[in-house]
């Protein structure tokens, strides 16, 4: 692909506990986007009476996960016994480091009465000498995360710095996320990183003379300076950061050493990782 877009990435459905998210990364040819290893949408989602996530326990090591939704509620619960539903414009970031469990669901109250739910999960791979670091679990409020109105587009900077803000969330190697509610017409210059990926969540922009779609990501040529048009009223998520060295993927390990994810899935089979408090009974089969 020619010009300011080096490929643009379909969504691929996925079941996730009882309903379909849309899998952006990894895929062949783009295992990342800076740190960004693993990119889902959650949603849109209707859960009816009775209905709800059941994401049951389940381990990770050598990665941060990103959890964040726009509309509904999940439960986060783990190993290090935290406790804590995220909110529309919350923002969770639970470090895995040398091993975490946890588990996703839906509270009881939300469970009898039904809810929306839409979001995005993603997880960062850590720096190959922060891989093995205590596991931890931090919770930033929504008036936590800054709002600033560039070119009169409002923007929500969750991760990094942009302009001339800058987030609170803990990073640990240089790292983007933004959010921006463009009308139609509109235009606005993308923050520099030196990996980024622009992803639709509602609405379509045009790239270079390009359209992308609604649920697609564009990843974006390096060095590049990139202005995008809201061809529809258009709600986007870009991503990126420092490029990192390979890393490996299996289940729900990342890691920059196979032997190290062969370790996990042994200590996973074996019953060696922590429980999560308050949610022992179940867990996920390693597949």
């Amino acid at each position: 692909m020619n010009g300011l877009i080096k490929k643009i990435i379909s969504p691929r459905a996925k079941d996730l506990g009882g309903f379909e998210v849309k899998r952006i990364l990894p895929i062949v040819g783009q295992r990342m986007v800076g740190p960004w290893i693993f990119f889902d949408h959650m949603g849109p989602a209707t859960f009816k009476k009775g209905e709800g996530v059941n994401v049951r326990p389940h381990p990770h090591i050598n990665l941060a996960t990103v959890t964040y939704t726009f509309d509904g509620e999940i439960w986060h619960r783990d190993s290090l016994g935290n406790s804590e539903p995220i909110r529309p414009g919350e923002l969770n970031l639970m470090v895995a480091g040398k091993g975490i469990v946890h588990s996703e669901r839906t509270r009881e109250e939300l469970r009898v009465s039904g809810q929306k739910l839409d979001g995005l999960q993603l997880w960062m791979a850590l720096p190959e000498d922060l891989e093995e670091i205590d596991p931890d679990f931090l919770h930033y409020g929504a008036d936590e995360i800054p709002s600033v109105v560039e070119s009169e587009v409002p923007v929500r900077v969750m991760i990094g710095e942009a302009y001339r803000v800058k987030s609170p969330v803990k990073q640990f190697a240089s790292t983007l996320y933004l959010e921006a509610r463009m009308k139609k017409g509109q235009t606005l210059i993308l923050p520099d990183a030196q990996e980024r990926g622009v992803y639709m969540v509602k609405g379509s922009l045009k790239i270079d003379n390009q359209v992308v779609d609604q649920y697609h990501m564009a990843i974006l040529r390096e060095g590049a300076k990139v202005m995008v048009e809201a061809v529809e009223d258009t709600f986007l998520a870009v991503i990126g950061g420092e490029k990192l060295t390979e890393r490996y993927m299996e289940w729900n390990f990342v890691s920059s050493r196979k032997e190290r994810i062969e370790q996990a899935k042994k200590q996973w089979q074996d019953g060696k990782f922590p429980k999560v408090v308050g949610d022992e009974e179940e867990y996920i089969p390693y597949p």
